[in-house]
């Protein structure tokens, strides 16, 4: 604190501070928020001054972090409200049944499926371990609140590259982090027996001094059990279950509202949450069965700002307030002051509220699991939030005041200069050269070093696997599908879309062309995209760049699930990715869910029958900006890939009617690499070849041909026997190009010899990269 005259200790037996925040200038206010970690601007301090300056007295230190934590960038969306409610917030969707702490889409007249993905950025940058483990606790939470069983989890990671062996100061190594996120995302998940079934793993200088690290869950429930995060009205007790309260996760959501600096570490590692999955799996157990039994009102994720943001806004969501008790919270250790109990983030915890008739049997069901539970609070008709600790008010807040926070309309710019850099074709090897290194290119190659780590076939449910082909020689996957329903045949197909690259270069494209790509993932397996949940992963919004980039992205992907009816019920932003040495990649990542009618009816991605006709399906057009082979060999500038999401949806319908006629065998979407690189992934899968000739995709060069990364394309392997009825459904979207064949992937161009390389040469670029660079 700037002045001990600012800061008077209430004559009380335990640490309780008022802070007179009227007698201090701007500058006392920029150094209290910067010395108490409130990390507000002293605009906001400025509006918190004028609210107690009506309220005719001092807020204490408790009032003053609670009002942080509500206002930080990662609570309340201030910087990013305006453009999700230009371009997200209006799409509406007759499937979507609930938007709370997860979206809930229907999944037939009796069930319905939870989605949601964020971000655990900056905890998993300063402890990479426990940062991503407890990245998988709070999402699980966010789908039980919901009512949901979580059945599934996926991990979008994003990473500096691996071989670095020098980072700036305060930064720790690329090698270190994706191991320690890996192990994290490991070890919580399977211990609490979800299935870790899709994500992926990507690689760029731009992630070294921040790495992303996006964690999602789908959860699954009976429709008459679906609940809301809010309260039924006075009457209602609120009780806390799952951990205990202690100093982990002190600031976590200030201190990830802004940018990571060399001394984060020494700082901020308190603000980073301890995870106990060994607590989180019976407490998943115990909320669902007071659900199941009808005792509870709703139930609310203890996430960022802890009790602090839960109380209020569970409460305020029935259009209540809560008085509670402070000093009824468990602790994990004695001495912590009341501000510290109510910020800090302690994992494992969820709020539940319930009428005080049903409490005892609620403490006994917590009692037989073995889980904490005690009622702390009660509802009050009055909207305002009442602390009392040890019989002395400690804290008094208007709900609208806290949990509307600050909006902003930050100013929004391109960057400058970047359409002055002059386009520059890359200089090419041999192209069977060319071919082998982006198969070992981390960003494509094999992944099959996390996931073996990770058990996706806990709970029995994973008919489409993240590793599809013949054992021993399984390929990369679009999607996985899950069978939810024992007596069902009725899956759910699960994928990512990312491309953090074209949105570097051209973020509306960029952020189209993540929407196209889940899309046809879902589609390669025979489902049909029902709904998005987003995590969009961004720089500094104080900055007119990086803020462009945001509400650029934002527009393509609003747009994209418009045009193809997909729900948009939850998502997540994640500001502040960077540091003094530059931001983080802008990065949309999007998890997409669909719907499968018939799982029997799935494709692969791996080749099946020597001799089938292949085909591509789709437009290839000159789009080689930001691809895979333009950045590994110096490429400047170009078009980044457009999307059509009338002639995707088309297509994709007539690929779902093909699969379900029994017309395809495998099927594979055409991304990082292009053609050539999905031939090659189809080849690996299936061990054997391919033999096919690009002549008749017309005239363009033939580099172009098989590296364009252009969208909604898709190569498809045809049962022979049927290949008539394939080309009178497909009609001009396919152009055949070859067949299946054994031993070697040979592809030519006309009269030109393009491609000539061993399945064997192939597997061994794809399979060794992260092996050897993570090791055994």
């Amino acid at each position: 604190m700037s002045g001990k005259e600012l800061t008077r200790k209430r004559p009380v037996p335990f640490p309780l501070y008022e802070i007179d925040i009227f007698s201090a200038s701007k500058e006392e206010l920029r150094d209290m928020s910067k010395t108490m970690g409130l990390n507000l601007s002293l605009d906001e301090m400025e509006v918190i001054k004028d609210y107690f300056s009506k309220k005719g007295r001092v807020p204490t230190d408790v009032e003053l972090q609670s009002i942080a934590q509500a206002w930080s960038e990662h609570c309340c969306y201030k910087s990013s409200k305006v453009f999700l409610r230009e371009y997200i917030f209006p799409i509406k969707n007759p499937d979507v049944l609930a938007k709370g702490d997860a979206g809930v889409m229907a999944f037939d007249d009796e069930h319905a499926y939870a989605l949601r993905v964020e971000s655990h950025n900056h905890p998993s940058a300063i402890e990479p371990y426990g940062g991503a483990a407890t990245g998988i606790g709070g999402i699980v939470r966010d789908v039980l609140a919901m009512g949901a069983q979580p059945i599934a989890l996926v991990d979008p990671l994003f990473f500096g590259p691996l071989e670095l062996r020098q980072v700036p100061n305060g930064v720790k190594l690329p090698k270190y982090l994706a191991s320690g996120v890996v192990g994290g995302i490991r070890d919580y998940g399977n211990r609490i027996g979800i299935p870790t079934v899709a994500g992926g793993v990507y690689f760029d200088p731009a992630y070294t001094g921040n790495c992303l690290v996006n964690v999602g869950c789908i959860g699954f429930l009976r429709r008459d059990k679906l609940l809301n995060n809010a309260v039924k009205g006075v009457g209602d007790v609120l009780i806390l279950v799952g951990g205990r309260t202690g100093r982990d996760g002190i600031h976590g959501v200030t201190f990830a509202s802004a940018e990571l600096h060399e001394a984060s570490e020494d700082e901020s590692r308190g603000a980073v949450q301890l995870g106990d999955p060994i607590m989180k799996e019976p407490t998943i157990h115990a909320c669902l069965e007071v659900n199941e039994r009808g005792l509870v009102s709703g139930i609310k994720d203890l996430g960022g700002g802890g009790l602090s943001c839960v109380v209020g806004e569970i409460a305020l969501a029935g259009g209540c307030g809560a008085d509670v008790q402070l000093d009824k919270v468990p602790l994990k250790e004695a001495g912590l002051a009341p501000w510290e109990i109510w910020v800090s983030e302690s994992q494992e915890r969820m709020m539940l509220a319930a009428p005080e008739a049903n409490a005892a049997a609620i403490l006994e069901v917590f009692d037989l699991w073995d889980v904490p539970a005690t009622v702390i609070g009660k509802v009050v008709e009055k909207q305002q939030v009442t602390l009392n600790y040890q019989g002395e008010v400690v804290y008094n807040l208007d709900l609208d005041f806290l949990t509307k926070g600050p909006e902003y309309c930050r100013p929004w710019a391109p960057p400058k200069g970047k359409e002055k850099i002059a386009p520059a074709e890359p200089k090419l090897p041999a192209l069977n050269e060319a071919v082998l290194a982006l198969l070992s290119d981390p960003n494509i190659a094999s992944k099959d070093w996390m996931i073996r780590q990770y058990d996706h076939e806990v709970r029995a449910s994973t008919v489409i696997k993240p590793l599809q082909g013949k054992a021993g020689h399984q390929g990369p996957g679009d999607a996985v599908v899950l069978k939810p329903l024992p007596g069902s045949n009725k899956g759910l197909a699960i994928a990512i879309g990312v491309n953090p690259w074209f949105t570097s270069q051209d973020p509306y494209n960029g952020g189209r062309s993540s929407v196209d790509e889940v899309y046809r993932n879902i589609i390669a397996v025979g489902g049909r995209p029902h709904a998005l949940t987003d995590c969009l992963n961004f720089g500094n919004p104080e900055k007119p760049e990086r803020l462009f980039e945001f509400r650029e992205a934002v527009r393509g992907i609003g747009e994209m699930a418009q045009d193809l009816l997909l729900a948009v019920p939850s998502g997540n932003v994640s500001f502040y990715n960077e540091t003094a040495h530059g931001p983080a990649l802008p990065t949309p990542t999007i998890l997409g869910v669909g719907l499968v009618d018939d799982i029997r009816k799935c494709v692969t991605t791996d080749l099946k029958v020597e001799d089938d006709p292949v085909y591509i399906v789709g437009e290839t057009k000159d789009e080689m900006g930001a691809s895979a082979l333009w950045r590994k060999y110096g490429g400047k500038g170009g078009k980044v890939p457009a999307s059509d999401p009338r002639a995707l949806a088309a297509t994709g319908e007539m690929l779902r009617q093909a699969m379900d006629k029994g017309l395809i065998r495998s099927c594979h979407d055409c991304s990082d690499g292009g053609l050539v690189v999905a031939l090659a992934e189809m080849c690996l899968g299936g061990d054997l070849g391919f033999y096919g000739d690009l002549a008749p995709m017309g005239d363009l060069p033939t580099a172009t041909k098989l590296f364009s990364e252009s969208n909604s394309r898709f190569v498809v392997e045809v049962d022979a026997s049927k290949r008539a009825e394939w080309e009178a459904l497909a009609g001009s979207k396919a152009v055949h190009i070859g067949k299946v064949g054994r031993g070697r992937m040979t592809v030519k161009d006309g009269s030109s010899n393009a491609v000539d390389l061993k399945v064997p040469a192939m597997r061994k670029a794809w399979s060794e990269p992260l092996w050897n660079l993570l090791g055994g």
